[in-house]
């Protein structure tokens, strides 16, 4: 094997894995400049920070603010002042005003200096991204050179599209690759992140930095998960996944270029596991950032309730949990019980506010307008407001912010009630579907998550997993009198909604036609009920909401009946 060779100092680099306040530029100010003075005590040359990171990565309309953008250029000239020090340097994410355009950027400091400024090229207008209704696309870039390194700076979409990229840096004279990124979490982007990567590296020979931001911003998690590769394409460092983290890494100088000596190994979640953290996270700094300090729910002994329960506990504690259990005629003596029991084992506050006598006193004062019409979806919606209202009013009273509970299922054919069951500030499964609730609570019951403040063990009842789904709103009711197995349910929607098929391929993958045109007409003439509908943690590669945009009146059907 051939020797490396160090030809010169260590590089030490400190990367900043943290959890930026949206608009919270002097917050995020004082954080950068706590972890500047900490990694100047490690002796760092350098610190990387992520994208946007002085202002929170995606500000939307906030960047059309003048004074918004001269605040975060102020926090830069406080940045660049501070290290005058000699002490480590530093790259940060900010927006920039330069020549009447507005740019996602980075800007370099060392030394008392601005040493260098460069713009995002490739600005993503998909899903959840909006760059280009409001950015600028900056030209292509040189490397920087810092104490004597030559690095290149691509920010976050600048890699995923251009596989030569990082290669045109290297021609440049790049040696090493720093990404600022603000990655939101879905189910495989994990694996896209890797595979982007390791083609860059590929192509390029250098080694590549991937810096991401962490933490909830309204319905997107930023999952953290910072990780390097070699120049070889092996690993070379990875951070906390689902954690704030700061890591020192240090830097070999070779002849055969830069390498990783020495950086974290944790460990990256997968599957359940790292759905449950992001409903967990998104939840926390949803209720933390907005000032909430505690939050209430609807028990019904159900699955979907008892597991916003259980994610609730887990990430703000039992102590900020209060359920509320609210029979009415229809509700199951089980039904009691098993709230009661997965209160109880979560450790969480637990009420119950019987609600026959608002319900009667609706009915009977609507009674001159009802008479003589049959009694049927009206009179079932109207115990979900009733139920929607005591938690609204118990929200006023108490400071506490409602978590709402319905599925992805049930947001997707409006099995859901307006004013009801959907009245709450945030819905940390709105992107999980039937099946997958299922699946997540019987995960949980056999695993406690990292940074779980609940209980390790069952937390939630089997009898509230074995059930059948009931919404209790009329006598010996069950969720599959009016929908199709959750099963071949959730399969259907996965087709239509994540992979926009039509209905002709769906039927062609083996489901009744009848089914799927039901579930095609529902799904859109629910657009109405979701459009109103609380944020919720986007899980999949399309959510209700940012990613998947349809308009309310809409006539347009694949399914045509025969």
């Amino acid at each position: 094997m051939k020797k490396i060779k160090n030809i010169g100092k260590n590089f030490r680099l400190t990367v900043a894995q943290l959890k930026p306040t949206m608009g919270d530029i002097a917050g995020n100010l004082a954080l950068a400049r706590e972890v500047r003075a900490r990694a100047a005590a490690d002796k760092a040359d350098l610190v990387l920070f992520t994208e946007l990171f002085i202002c929170g990565y995606f500000p939307e309309d906030l960047l059309l603010k003048p004074s918004f953008i001269q605040a975060c250029e102020e926090a830069m000239r406080i940045l660049t002042l501070d290290t005058r020090d000699g002490g480590p340097g530093i790259v940060i994410g900010v927006p920039l005003q330069r020549r009447g355009k507005l740019y996602n950027a980075v800007m370099v400091f060392d030394n008392g200096e601005l040493i260098a400024e460069r713009y995002k090229t490739d600005l993503p207008n998909y899903d959840e991204f909006d760059e280009k209704r409001i950015f600028a696309s900056g030209p292509e870039a040189a490397p920087v050179v810092f104490r004597g390194i030559s690095l290149g700076l691509p920010i976050c979409e600048d890699i995923w599209n251009d596989n030569k990229f990082c290669k045109k840096l290297a021609k440049k004279g790049a040696q090493l690759i720093l990404i600022l990124n603000g990655s939101p979490f879905s189910r495989k982007k994990l694996g896209m992140r890797s595979e982007v990567l390791a083609r860059q590296v590929k192509e390029s020979g250098l080694p590549v930095v991937y810096a991401n931001q962490f933490g909830g911003q309204d319905e997107l998690v930023y999952d953290g998960g910072s990780f390097a590769l070699q120049g070889d394409g092996s690993f070379a460092f990875q951070m906390k996944h689902f954690q704030e983290d700061i890591a020192i890494t240090v830097w070999k100088r070779t002849f055969s270029g830069l390498r990783c000596i020495e950086g974290p190994e944790e460990q990256i979640l997968s599957g359940y596991e790292a759905d449950y953290s992001a409903c967990m996270v998104g939840l926390e700094d949803y209720v933390n950032k907005n000032g909430f300090k505690n939050v209430i729910l609807g028990l019904s002994g159900g699955i979907d309730s008892a597991l916003c329960a259980a994610i609730a506990v887990d990430a703000l504690g039992a102590e900020r949990v209060r359920t509320i259990m609210l029979p009415y005629c229809y509700t199951l003596q089980s039904s009691l019980d098993d709230a009661e029991a997965c209160a109880n084992l979560l450790g969480c506050h637990y009420d119950i506010i019987p609600i026959n006598v608002a319900v009667g006193g609706v009915l009977q004062a609507l009674t001159p307008l009802f008479s003589g019409i049959i009694e049927g979806v009206t009179e079932e919606n109207l115990q979900s407001r009733v139920r929607g209202t005591i938690l609204m009013a118990v929200s006023n009273k108490l400071g506490s912010m409602v978590i709402t509970t319905g599925n992805k299922s049930e947001m997707s054919v409006g099995y859901a009630t307006l004013y009801g069951d959907m009245n709450g500030g945030f819905n940390p499964i709105k992107d999980l579907y039937k099946t997958q609730v299922n699946a997540l609570s019987e995960w949980r019951n056999t695993h406690k998550p990292i940074n779980a403040k609940g209980p390790g063990g069952t937390i939630i009842p089997q009898n509230i997993l074995n059930k059948e789904p009931s919404a209790e709103l009329c006598e010996r009711q069950i969720d599959q009198d009016s929908l199709p197995p959750y099963a071949v349910l959730d399969d259907i929607l996965e087709c239509m909604v994540e992979n926009e098929m039509d209905s002709h391929a769906i039927i062609a993958r083996g489901h009744d036609r009848e089914t799927v045109g039901q579930v095609e007409q529902l799904l859109y003439m629910a657009e109405y009920k979701r459009q109103q509908s609380a944020p919720g943690i986007k899980i999949t590669g399309k959510n209700f909401g940012r990613a998947r945009r349809y308009p309310i009146t809409n006539h347009f059907r694949s399914f045509h009946p025969l």
